[in-house]
């Protein structure tokens, strides 16, 4: 059965293949396509209409269809950012070249939008959806798709998670939806939905992903276009599509390197070593004197280093007859400014997209594939470095330790004390192999008997793979905390993600009623796996010091039915309508549903405006919709079922000599259910002056309910001290405007200027299942600093993530009291009550501004973006910030230097004195580039740019920088200025 079964796919690959290869030679039309200065415009796409039969202009904008049949019919000129040109011809066997000149398209209304399962005129979306394309991205060295776009999209805030090889960004679509439950928007990737969890050994799965295969992004904001994902979409949808080859192209090499060197800008405030001897020798006794050395260590200095990257891309598109084509490969290999932190990554990608029978079935096949080596730098040695005796020496040149210098106690390592964070660098090995692949085949077939009806099939899948060692030699002192024998760990994990997405789309014309109908309904089955081994912990003689964990293995799965209705009346009132219901295994009342209702007015085709001379786009558009948040986490996939659990290895059970793990029941919820937000829209549309300023501006207001939280359960109530469940609801109110505007233009000259601005504020609205909500609320934000202490509280009436805190009180020379606050209840006494609710993480405003120049061969660009409004709690300061910090008895500490100013004797951790305003405003980067044009015959075209990454930082905040999404600034991983020079070469 299986023999026949490949028998009969061999022969209908066979068929495919010679259909597609074969094609009828005749006769040919040849010309030129150039703009309205006669310039050529390589790339554009000449074809005949209602045939096949195409061809892409050269690079001198040159272009040949082959295989015409003589006879009268219209050849159509097309690119993006032109106005598509339509030229009848009398087409015979010595045909005249045809010369296309083509009008720019400032309205940019005809450029087609990706939305989900689909596509649509951006003139005709009623959902607030934004897309940024190659020629809008981000300049520099990039590891990271997601760092193309940032700054670029309203509503959007994209966070570096620091200046880490391959760092991933925190992004939050208009503010975030949950509490507990991801605030990831939903990604999705050549049609293919991606799982938010990294692989172990992988801190950000995004940067498996090579930024110079991307063709566009475009980031679904409100429900009306993300409902159509239903239980996934509560924070947004980022669709991303790759490059692809084009039918007609000739084979078009592209090389380009970037080379660069990054450099640490900016070093935690504290003592040098003189000011350190001078505060223990005032305020230190007699033994912690005796500990002062002699030297003179910047520790922060030893850790950092100037750190090189490059980043190479081969890419080869065309078409090979019928069969469009593009092939890249990648290496990049990026050092941290951190020492011993490093990423090298290779990566290849394939697209091929061919038209069968006379391009009723389009064809588009995907598949990516990556391979990162990983060396994780201890970020334990950024604290250290803070707080390491600066009067001490890196080494001592003797054998203990490695020849590092550690703090003794009678001749032995002293554990509590900090240890030498070079060390902590240069002996913990961490080194992991990552392996990511990402494709899918997608069938888009028009129906012959009727052309409007098309069914498409598309079958994807996700697989990474990440395994990797964490190795510290037993002479480390670090290894001490393991038995004094050294510690070699392995790990690895393993994830699969399966996809069959189908539907049917019929799209139809009503000229009689100038109306148009266009239906989708389609089913979607996507499964997860996720399967982590356990391994024990060894010493470097290979025996077991921790007993391997569980085994663990979790699967989800998710079944969908959606369905979506367009309808155009009069070519200016536009409905949309959209329905999804979700099944997942994640809870016990599987099924859900999600509807959305758009309408959207096209103002401008009203008759008082059609007009007009100065208005060019004008279109209302409101929208509501519910999604869902289904996500709920990794470890918490069964949440819903009663289930036993094993317990560890010290909870083991003695038979003999042998020892077996015992199963306990866990705590559940059997109603636990998906977070739902409801989002209401309304923005408008707008463009002048030919569309030479267009932009919008979005009013919306989402409303989270049944929030998942972990809360105290009573005693004897549940299996559990705490449980995950569904108890509250939160809201978002914000307002976006964006304008884009090219200010002068002329023949030589051209200047684009952009800048966006978006508004958004949160508030807990409840969290708790009873009317009466009384408790404080649930405590968050870690620190350093004792065990188990927080400094942000989730509470009802506040934003997310507020710092919880006591009200510093100040002398009349404005310097903080030690251990004074406000009595904020009135009862006469400092407790715990006292503490407030004051600022949070969150920006109440974020925006950004860019601007490009073209003069001739030369352009200049930069990007510039500011958060207003977001607070950080200086944690580097708070515990390091008093003379206890280095009254220690047998090891000194090094302090921050605001103890100079507040001179505290005990740590003040509760203090607002460490919250701080962390408004800022950074230039992103800023890019020159020179165009040398085709050199050598005309065969070789050639660019080189120069860039600054990370200009500057304008802020109040006294940290190292203020840009700390957490809003806790505690091991952060500095942001490096990168200086780079990049070279693109075309043949």
């Amino acid at each position: 059965m299986k023999r026949t079964r490949f028998a009969s796919f061999a022969f209908l690959l066979c068929f495919v293949l010679m259909s597609f290869f074969t094609y009828a030679q005749s006769g040919s039309i040849s010309g030129k396509v150039t703009d309205e200065t006669g310039q050529p415009i390589p790339g554009a796409t000449v074809f005949i209409k209602g045939t096949s039969k195409n061809a892409t202009a050269d690079a001198q904008g040159n272009f040949t269809i082959t295989g015409v049949t003589p006879g009268n019919m219209v050849v159509v000129a097309r690119i993006m950012g032109y106005e598509t040109f339509e030229l009848p011809v009398n087409a015979g066997n010595n045909t005249a070249p045809l010369t296309f000149q083509l009008k720019a398209d400032t309205k940019g209304l005809n450029e087609i939008v990706v939305v989900g399962y689909g596509t649509q005129k951006k003139s005709d979306l009623t959902g607030s959806i934004a897309v940024v394309s190659t020629k809008d991205f981000n300049k520099g060295p990039l590891s990271s798709p997601e760092q193309l776009i940032t700054g670029k999209v309203p509503g959007v805030q994209i966070t570096s998670n620091g200046g880490a090889p391959g760092a991933g960004s925190t992004i939050r679509v208009r503010g975030g939806a949950s509490l507990n439950a991801t605030n990831d928007p939903l990604i999705i990737v050549d049609g293919v939905p991606l799982d938010n969890n990294n692989v172990s050994g992988q801190s950000n799965g995004l940067s498996l992903i090579n930024p110079n295969d991307i063709e566009s992004f475009n980031v679904l904001k409100d429900a009306s276009a993300t409902a159509i994902y239903g239980s996934r979409a509560s924070n947004g949808v980022i669709i991303i599509t790759t490059k692809k080859g084009r039918l007609g192209d000739k084979l078009h090499v592209s090389f380009s390197s970037t080379n660069a060197v990054a450099k640490v800008t900016s070093y935690s405030p504290v003592l040098t070593a003189s000011e350190f001897t001078d505060v223990v020798k005032a305020n230190g006794t007699a033994a912690q004197i005796a500990l002062l050395g002699k030297a003179n260590t910047d520790w922060q200095k030893q850790i950092y280093q100037s750190a090189l990257s490059s980043d190479n891309n081969l890419a080869l598109s065309g078409s090979w007859k019928k069969l469009p084509y593009r092939i890249s490969v990648g290496y990049l290999n990026q050092d941290g400014i951190l020492k011993n932190s490093n990423l090298e990554r290779k990566s290849a990608s394939i697209n091929l997209s061919p038209s069968l029978f006379d391009d009723h079935l389009k064809i588009n096949m995907n598949v990516k594939g990556s391979l990162a080596d990983n060396r994780f730098a201890d970020q334990t040695a950024i604290n250290a470095a803070i707080a390491f005796d600066p009067t001490q020496p890196v080494r001592t040149g003797g054998k203990d330790f490695g020849g590092y210098y550690e703090w003794l106690y009678n001749g032995k390592l002293y554990d509590l004390a900090t240890k030498n964070p070079l060390a902590n660098l240069e002996q913990k090995v961490d080194k992991s192999e990552v392996k990511r692949s990402i494709g899918n085949i997608q069938f888009d077939y028009k129906f012959h008997f009727l052309p409007e009806l098309r069914a498409n099939l598309n079958l994807g899948y996700d697989y990474q793979k990440g395994e990797g060692n964490t190795n510290i030699p037993k002479y480390a002192a670090l290894a001490y905390y393991n038995g004094k024998g050294g510690s070699y760990k392995h790990y690895s994990q393993e994830m699969k993600n399966k996809l069959l997405d189908f539907y049917l789309n019929y799209a139809k014309d009503l000229k009689g009623i100038k109306s148009r109908i266009d239906v989708m309904a389609g089913y979607s089955y996507q499964d997860f796996i996720i399967a982590t081994p356990g391994y024990p912990v060894k010493d470097e003689a290979g025996d077991t010091t921790t007993a391997a964990g569980n085994y663990s293995e979790a699967q989800h799965t998710l079944v969908s039915f959606f369905g979506r209705l367009n309808y155009t009346f009069n070519d200016k009132y536009l409905l949309t309508f959209t329905m999804r219901r979700d099944g997942t295994s994640r809870f016990r009342e599987h099924w859900g549903n999600f509807p959305s209702v758009a309408f959207a007015w096209k103002l401008k085709e009203e008759a008082f405006l059609k007009n007009s001379s100065v208005l060019s786009d004008l279109k209302l558009r409101l929208g509501y919709g519910k999604t869902g948040q289904e996500n709920i986490g990794m470890g918490k996939e069964y949440a819903a079922l009663s289930r036993y659990t094993y317990g560890d290895a010290n909870s083991s059970y003695q038979l003999g000599d042998a020892f077996y793990k015992t199963l306990r029941a866990a705590g559940y919820d059997q109603n636990i259910k998906w977070e739902q937000t409801a989002t209401y829209n309304v923005a408008l549309d707008y463009g002048f002056l030919n569309n030479r300023i267009s932009g919008s501006v979005d009013f919306y207001y989402k409303k989270t309910t049944d929030l998942l939280a972990d809360v105290t359960t009573p005693a004897g109530t549940n299996l559990t001290n705490t449980l995950y469940t569904n108890i509250g609801s939160l809201e978002n109110r914000g307002v976006e405007f964006i304008i884009n505007a090219t200010p002068v233009e002329t023949k030589d000259f051209r200047w684009n200027a952009g800048f966006n601005i978006t508004y958004n504020k949160n508030k807990i609205l409840s969290l708790s299942k009873a009317k009466a909500d009384t408790s404080v609320g649930i405590a968050t934000g870690g620190i350093s600093g004792g065990t188990g202490n927080t400094i942000q509280i989730n509470s009802v009436g506040h934003q997310i993530n507020s710092f919880y805190v006591y009200k510093q009180v100040y002398d009349k020379n404005g310097k903080p009291i030690e251990g004074v606050y406000e009595d904020t209840n009135g009862d006469g006494a400092i407790t715990s009550d006292d503490k407030y609710r004051y600022k949070s993480s969150n920006p109440l405003v974020y925006l950004s501004f860019n601007s490009q120049f073209n003069y001739r061969k030369w352009n200049l660009g930069f990007s510039m973006r500011s958060n207003l409004g977001n607070y950080i709690y200086n944690n580097q300061a708070s515990n390091n910030g008093s003379y206890k910090t280095f009254q220690n008895s047998n090891y000194l500490a090094n302090l921050s230097r605001s103890v100079l100013s507040t001179k505290f004797a005990t740590t003040q951790y509760w203090s607002d004195y460490y919250v701080e305003n962390g408004s800022f405003l950074r230039m992103d980067y800023i890019n020159l580039g020179y165009d040398f044009g085709r050199l050598m015959h005309d065969k070789v075209g050639l660019r080189l740019n120069f860039n600054v990454q990370n200009v500057f930082v304008i802020t109040k905040y006294s940290g190292q920088d203020p840009e700390v999404f957490s809003g806790i600034d505690d091991k952060f991983y500095p942001r490096p200025r990168v200086y780079s020079l990049g070279v693109n070469l075309d043949f």
